[in-house]
């Protein structure tokens, strides 16, 4: 990052642990102020926080039901709430990352109508609509970058709902980029492969025989860290990747190729 870029402002969606928290860490070494959204752990985000702040960095967490249908407006006022304790508000977004997710897993003869639409309302309704809500406050040659999935490259029948919700995504991150384009935003998407995160950690952690199955599909022979993705996002967010946009990144390790 620039030094140019001290002091802007970068917004992380779902970012009180995993890669969320990964991202808000080296954005934050990179110079930016990251605001660390929660949806229900205030305590992991609080400690996100401390830590970057620990680290001479800036940080503070804002708390927002994704799931909720006023999600996107519960949003930004939850945001601006905590930017005015800050001492940032009105203050332009550079950068805004749309990483919150849930994964709800069922082959289409199991996935109940209710999780489908749960899912669709966190994964895709609201960094649809945070963006829409949002658009006047991200400064022109800001950034937006959407956390997607290896899920639409790799076929996993068992997470089908998931993986409409990342397509999605990436329809969402391509007719973006072109829109926005004439303000100098780049719109970009990330595709991440098996991380281990504690989404993950009931089959991975502790199974010798999962990590080495998910180490053998990769082309580099090991399990994605968090910090793994939160590179290419952080990249994404600098100066250098200005030319960069509408594309999708994948993350995967090279896996299944």
């Amino acid at each position: 990052m620039s030094e140019t870029h001290k002091d802007h402002i970068a917004v992380v969606t779902g970012a009180s642990r995993g890669i969320g928290a990964a991202i808000s860490s080296q954005l934050a070494t990179a110079g930016l102020t990251v605001a660390v959204h929660y949806g229900h752990d205030g305590k992991a985000a609080a400690e996100v926080a401390a830590s970057i702040e620990a680290a001479g960095g800036k940080a503070f967490p804002f708390q927002a039901d994704l799931g909720a249908d006023t999600a996107a407006q519960d949003f930004w006022a939850a945001y601006d709430k905590a930017a005015a304790e800050a001492g940032v508000l009105n203050q332009p977004i550079h950068v805004l990352v749309n990483n919150a997710g849930v994964t709800l897993r069922g082959a289409i003869e199991d996935f109940s109508r209710e999780d489908f639409l749960t899912q669709q309302a966190i994964n895709v309704n609201a960094p649809y609509f945070i963006v829409k809500e949002g658009l006047t406050r991200i400064a022109n040659g800001g950034r937006i970058i959407n956390i997607s999935s290896g899920v639409t490259r790799i076929a996993f029948p068992e997470i089908i709902g998931y993986a409409l919700t990342k397509g999605a995504i990436e329809a969402f991150t391509l007719t973006l980029a072109k829109h926005l384009g004439p303000r100098e935003i780049t719109v970009n998407s990330v595709a991440p492969g098996v991380v281990d995160t504690d989404i993950n950690a009931g089959w991975l952690r502790g199974n010798e025989e999962a990590q080495a199955g998910v180490a053998a599909s990769s082309a580099l022979g090991r399990v994605g860290q968090p910090d793994d993705i939160a590179s290419i996002v952080a990249f994404l967010a600098s100066n250098e990747a200005r030319w960069i946009t509408g594309q999708k990144i994948d993350a995967t390790g090279g896996t299944n190729l």
